[in-house]
């Protein structure tokens, strides 16, 4: 009877195509064309309000996480909280989402503008939650569950086998954070215990000191990991995030390249060094010329050669002789004693 009465129905492709789909025809197709309607087409009611899907996107994420919540808590009796919440994260993380649109068929049902947008890779996983969010209008929760579960769960994705998937959104963070070289923190704002004595911990992710996802864990691992896949989310929802942490992070550069090209000027430099004053004897006889130059080796050999021949010529009482200094003089004293004392008397001369 439905199938007769679609064929005299305007929209009857939109129909089957999201019978296909859903499994059931629609009541509203309202809802479902304003669901596949992307912000990026310039739509308007009579009212000229922006028509789009951004509402029901929002409406759909909180229905998606009800209804995956509350199917991993009948399929997993006995499993823990953290547990609980990891998988239910597997399921409805914007990858997940965003391949599930396009086996489906969601994606080729999308109207957008047709450009590559900055940050488009999130656009059918967006759709997807929207399309949750008009089931949930036109039918209730009830449908909502049965389609996650007909059509998804046991059709397209083994529930067990995501969950046992080890899924590292941390590791994911901090690589993408080390590809475009911005400064990540997983900051711990409270550990306590609970009721029953067991620890907990609560963290949150700066990024660039921009405050990311905040998570409480029994554990460290799993709050950091939580806080990691919040973060995650809140970048591909928000890409203006995105602009304002590369925005910090280019002021941050330049601010750490002009400390780098700033060098310390070098010291003056100081005379460390006491100057010594000069004193002059007074001396009759010195060889110290005018200018203050030093003697030179020639006068000072000079005065050691004539002390040497005064002193040869001097008798034991200091009676000088006649004669004047030969070889055979000398061969009787003591040469060395002689010249040494001649020496001193030279330099007493000189000082």
């Amino acid at each position: 009877m439905d199938r007769i009465k679609l064929l005299f129905r305007k929209d009857r492709e939109l129909y089957l195509s999201l019978y296909e789909i859903l499994g059931f025809y629609p009541n509203n197709i309202e809802y479902y064309k304003t669901a596949m309607l992307h912000s990026s087409v310039a739509k308007k009611n009579q009212k000229g309000k922006p028509i789009n899907n951004e509402r029901l996107e929002f409406l759909g994420d909180a229905v998606l996480n009800a209804v995956v919540g509350h199917i991993v808590y009948d399929h997993f009796p006995g499993k823990r909280e953290g547990f609980l919440t990891n998988t239910r994260s597997k399921l409805v993380q914007r990858d997940m989402l965003n391949k599930l649109a396009k086996e489906m068929g969601i994606a080729r049902l999308i109207i957008s503008h047709g450009q590559n947008l900055s940050h488009n890779s999130y656009i059918e996983g967006n759709a997807f939650e929207a399309l949750v969010g008009a089931i949930y209008l036109d039918k209730g929760y009830k449908a909502c569950m049965k389609f996650v579960k007909k059509r998804i769960l046991d059709e397209v994705v083994n529930l067990d086998k995501v969950a046992y998937k080890v899924v590292n959104f941390k590791s994911r963070l901090i690589e993408w954070c080390q590809k475009n070289r911005v400064t990540i923190e997983f900051r711990l704002l409270k550990q306590e215990r609970d009721a029953n004595g067991n620890p907990f911990f609560k963290y949150q992710v700066f990024i660039e000191d921009i405050e990311g996802g905040i998570a409480m864990g029994f554990s460290k691992k799993e709050s950091q990991q939580q806080a990691a896949k919040l973060t995650l989310e809140m970048l591909r929802k928000h890409p203006q995030l995105i602009d304002e942490i590369m925005a910090i992070k280019s002021d941050r550069t330049k601010m750490e390249e002009n400390l780098l090209m700033s060098l310390p000027e070098e010291d003056a430099q100081e005379d460390f060094f006491i100057e010594k004053k000069k004193h002059h004897k007074a001396s009759k006889a010195t060889n110290i010329d005018k200018d203050n130059s030093l003697p030179t080796q020639e006068t000072i050999a000079s005065k050691v050669n004539k002390a040497v021949a005064e002193k040869s010529n001097t008798n034991d009482k200091g009676i000088a002789t006649r004669h004047t200094l030969d070889e055979d003089d000398v061969a009787n004293q003591e040469r060395e004693s002689i010249i040494a004392a001649a020496e001193e008397e030279a330099f007493k001369d000189l000082n």
